[in-house]
């Protein structure tokens, strides 16, 4: 018995925690475009100081990918002020850390660190903005860097093309078409100078958003974030928002794919609506409903069940503009790629004719609450989730209110999102196969 409730009463401490909810900040724009939002937490001695900057790989000239991701790697190389290899030497001195990472649309680097060293926090990433070093020295070291990155996860890992594959055939017109790495023919094609107008066209204060949280003073933070960002010059030329919007496909795309892999594998991929649109929020709980844990969709019929694959999952890119959701599958050895194909067709018809009942909904919602907790239970979670929301809504606030949108999701919504996203005449199909197959 007490088994049995054991999981409502967690869903219930669940929900409370969210509906309980309320992360205060303060937000304001500097007079060179600089926007900042802090969060004061004094539950632990520790500050996350971060910066975004709204520049992804889909700012990228063409013959030119892999710029933003390079430069994630590049702009640790150091400064005017910092020497070459220090900047990580400041943060572990000071018994921190730092990371940063790149996706379609925007630049992230944040640092972690004792409190009592907001400043260095705030001098790092003002010498990021202001005096970076992007010189030949650096950019070959990085170059480097980057193909064996690319080596390693994409060109000789077993299925790790797929999403470069699925990608270009997805997009045709809008720059989603290429992922973050880049290709190895532009790594090694980009000069000196192509980097150096890359970093003077999007690493500016008017292109970016400072986000603090952890134990700080507000009033005094405010003063050492003027001292170190005040006079870094806004910008100049504008920053292109707009980009070619992809055409639907109204006619399913097949193609194959002969890898140096084992196993077939079967690649679905859809277009769905932009992050934050109405329709989002039913596709991404339609894709968790698909394949987020043991007992979804995907895991429970396809590989547990029928046996028919090692691994059946879906997953969504949240993007800024209208982005995609992959369904993919790792057949069991064996197993025909048509007949996978026919499973996993089956999963999805069945989302589409039947509401899911009522349980597996409430069970849904839980993961979707505590999917939320959980991305700002910690003061880097929060001081993130700040600056995304402010760069791509415009309103830092939905920390508090978004997971609403979720729970306006009906069961109604998520299969009208299932006919609409996941029509069969409207994907890119891949069949993923061993090289030996190959005619």
């Amino acid at each position: 018995m007490k088994k049995n409730l054991l999981f409502p009463l967690l869903a219930s401490c669940i929900l409370s925690t969210v509906t309980a909810q309320n992360i205060q900040y303060v937000k304001y724009d500097m007079a060179n475009g600089l926007k900042v939002i802090l969060h004061e937490d004094h539950s632990t001695p520790i500050v996350a100081v971060s910066v975004m900057y709204h520049v992804g790989s889909k700012n990228e000239k063409p013959q030119r990918t892999g710029f933003a991701h390079f430069f994630e790697h590049l702009l640790f190389e150091g400064s005017e002020n910092i020497k070459r290899g220090e900047f990580d030497d400041y943060i572990n001195k000071a018994g921190g850390m730092n990371n940063a990472n790149t996706s379609f649309d925007r630049t992230y680097y944040f640092e972690v660190l004792p409190s009592n060293q907001l400043g260095l926090g705030l001098w790092l990433e003002s010498e990021r903005m202001l005096h970076a070093k992007v010189e030949q020295v650096g950019i070959e070291t990085q170059r480097q860097v980057v193909k064996e990155e690319r080596r390693q996860s994409y060109e000789n890992r077993p299925y790790g093309m797929i999403i470069e594959e699925t990608l270009k055939r997805l997009y045709r017109v809008h720059p989603y078409k290429s992922p973050p790495i880049g290709s190895m023919v532009d790594l090694n094609a980009a000069e000196e100078g192509d980097y150096k107008q890359f970093y003077k066209d999007y690493y500016r204060p008017d292109n970016a958003i400072l986000s603090i949280a952890g134990d700080i003073d507000i009033e005094q933070t405010k003063k050492l974030i003027d001292a170190f960002f005040k006079d870094i010059p806004r910008g100049k030329g504008e920053i292109q928002r707009k980009f070619p919007q992809e055409p639907p496909i109204t006619q399913t795309v097949r193609d194959t794919v002969f890898d140096n892999v084992q196993l077939p594998a079967l690649i679905y991929a859809y277009h769905i609506p932009a992050q934050g649109t109405k329709d989002f929020y039913a596709v991404k709980m339609l894709s968790m409903l698909l394949s987020q844990g043991e007992s979804s969709r995907m895991q429970k019929n396809i590989v547990d069940q029928q046996q028919k694959a090692v691994f059946a999952g879906a997953f969504p890119f949240e993007l800024e503009d209208p982005g995609a959701s992959i369904c993919f599958a790792v057949a069991n050895l064996g197993v025909d790629i048509l007949d996978l194909e026919k499973s996993m067709d089956a999963v999805i018809q069945d989302v589409q004719t039947n509401l899911i009942p009522e349980d597996e909904f409430q069970k849904l919602q839980n993961q979707v609450e505590n999917d939320f907790v959980t991305a700002n239970n910690s003061v880097a979670g929060i001081a993130e989730s700040l600056a995304q929301y402010e760069m791509y809504y415009g309103d830092a606030n939905l920390i508090n209110t978004e997971l609403e949108r979720y729970r306006k999701v009906t069961r109604e919504d998520l299969r009208a999102a299932a006919v609409k996203y996941y029509h069969p005449n409207a994907r890119i199909l891949l069949h993923w196969l061993p090289q030996p197959a190959k005619p």
